[in-house]
């Protein structure tokens, strides 16, 4: 579903993940993780096509929804009509199994921006049962989630995966998926680079 291939990811111009490799095939998880830094949201929006990669490939980007830091919902628009909307870019139908396994039914009729961020949160990644995209792609996807939200999130996922779709994920918390492997990107850590003009102007 989602092949990757000596990836080298930068930030601003400067390398901070290289020679990155993995692969997801259907029903399969994979957990980023690393210290504050090492490049795991990088590497993510590379992935996801929303950067460009320095060097490597990424095939199966088509097949990915993504979910960031950021909800991605409509403040002036309700619960159900979020929902649709998403519905209607990615080509769907039905946002029921949404509302249900994020528990939103009671807050469908609510405006988004009158969401608590925990609320708001559900929302976002309610979105991803509406995209029909067998490749899920979330960055810190439990943040201003309760712990009952969590299980919720986690439920989604074995769903998804149990499904045939997959996922790659960069959290700190163990959200119990048995299914899942770990990634450390600590290791691809890309190495400092002195270039040649800065070396020469030192001892002028």
């Amino acid at each position: 579903m989602l092949s990757v291939t000596d990836l080298t990811c930068a930030r601003g111009g400067v390398p901070v993940t290289e020679g990155v490799s993995f692969r997801l095939d259907a029903g399969e998880a994979l957990v980023l993780r690393g210290p504050n830094g090492i490049g795991k949201t990088t590497l993510l929006r590379v992935v996801a096509g929303l950067a460009p990669p320095l060097s490597g490939h990424v095939e199966g980007a088509e097949r990915i929804a993504y979910a960031g830091h950021a909800d991605g919902i409509k403040a002036q628009l309700s619960v159900t009509e979020n929902l649709r909307f998403w519905a209607a870019v990615f080509g769907s139908t039905g946002i029921a199994p949404a509302l249900d396994a994020f528990n939103l039914n009671d807050l469908s009729a609510r405006l988004a921006g009158t969401l608590s961020a925990g609320q708001k949160r559900r929302l976002g990644l309610a979105r991803l049962l509406v995209t029909g995209r067998p490749v899920w792609v979330l960055d810190e996807p439990t943040v201003s989630l309760d712990a009952a939200s969590v299980g919720l999130f986690a439920a989604a996922v074995r769903a998804h995966l149990s499904g045939g779709g997959a996922a790659l994920i960069a959290t700190h918390i163990d959200l119990g998926l048995a299914e899942a492997r770990l990634l450390d990107l600590a290791p691809y850590k890309a190495r400092p680079q002195t270039r040649a003009s800065d070396f020469d102007e030192a001892f002028l």
